[in-house]
């Protein structure tokens, strides 16, 4: 057979190829679709519906700016956005706190990997359980009758029950610090456990004091998995509308739960609207700690 008759036998099978430009989208191609459906098509419509006119019965399709007027426009609305800030921050700053310090002893104080997986699966095991069941936990504890008030009382140190344990903001933190230190401690553990040891014993050995070695070499290459624990917390302290509901008794307030007493409603523009606010709010607290710390390394 001549190199002619073999090129035109192989001509119809290069027709066929794929650049590798092609194949990366055909591979990304799934991803996309199921993004698009699940999650930027409901984003679409949420924001429509916040643009529509309702009554106590129904909805009706046009296209009005008063469900951002009256949320915008409200102090009401202002001081539950605030509120909801409020829970973030606090949270966020317990959790930086306990799961860096954790992630800490788990990484630099655990010698074998062997017993740092252990202890690390131990912290996950409250997890395996619902949320729900992890909150409203701390009722038969923080209560009149509660684990911690009978023992004060039997102790001899306070009089009465103390009323703010329970069914008010420090109960609403306490709870939300339970539920999402985890999500501080591992992206934290996952980054100190990447951090060369040699870096430290060239601290050590350069006559750097262990606070200089936490300070000048530990913490700032611990920035990224902060930042993305930082990430989790908030937006799912922004989000939590059943710890504030529950854990205050009704006394305090968050933007989820306000969409949730919407909801119940049949108000559904005005949650809407309400919901684009809240994830604009989001995505811009996202969008500043990415702009402070690069994050593309743990990725």
């Amino acid at each position: 057979m001549t190199s002619s008759e073999t090129d035109k036998i192989e001509s119809p099978k290069k027709a066929f190829r794929l650049s590798p430009a092609a194949i990366s989208y055909l591979q990304a191609t799934p991803l996309t679709v199921i993004l698009g459906a699940f999650l930027l098509l409901p984003i679409a419509m949420i924001a429509v519906v916040s643009f529509w006119d309702y009554d106590f019965a129904q909805m009706y399709p046009d296209f009005l700016t008063m469900n951002y007027a009256e949320t915008l426009g409200s102090w009401v609305t202002w001081k539950t956005y605030l509120n909801t800030l409020k829970f973030a921050v606090i949270v966020w700053a317990i959790t930086v706190f306990i799961g860096f310090w954790v992630a800490y002893f788990l990484a630099f104080h655990i010698r074998t990997t062997a017993m740092q997986m252990v202890l690390f699966l131990v912290c996950t095991v409250p997890f395996l359980t619902s949320n729900i069941i992890r909150m409203i936990s701390w009722i038969p504890v923080l209560g009149r009758n509660g684990i911690i008030n009978s023992g004060l009382i039997h102790s001899g140190i306070i009089s009465e029950p103390v009323e703010w344990l329970l069914y008010s903001d420090f109960a609403v933190v306490l709870a939300m610090v339970h539920l999402y230190t985890l999500f501080m401690v591992t992206p934290i553990f996952n980054t100190l456990m990447r951090i060369d040891k040699s870096l430290v014993e060239a601290a050590r050995d350069a006559g750097a004091s262990s606070v200089q070695i936490l300070t000048n070499v530990i913490i700032p290459l611990a920035k990224p998995g902060i930042a993305i624990g930082t990430i989790f917390v908030v937006t799912l302290v922004m989000a939590d509308f059943s710890t504030v509901q529950v854990m205050s008794g009704g006394q305090s307030a968050s933007v989820a739960l306000m969409m949730k007493n919407q909801m119940s409603l049949l108000q559904y523009p005005a949650a809407a609207a309400n919901a684009v606010v809240l994830l604009v709010l989001v995505l811009l607290m996202v969008a500043g700690i990415l702009r402070i710390v690069d994050i593309r390394k743990e990725l």
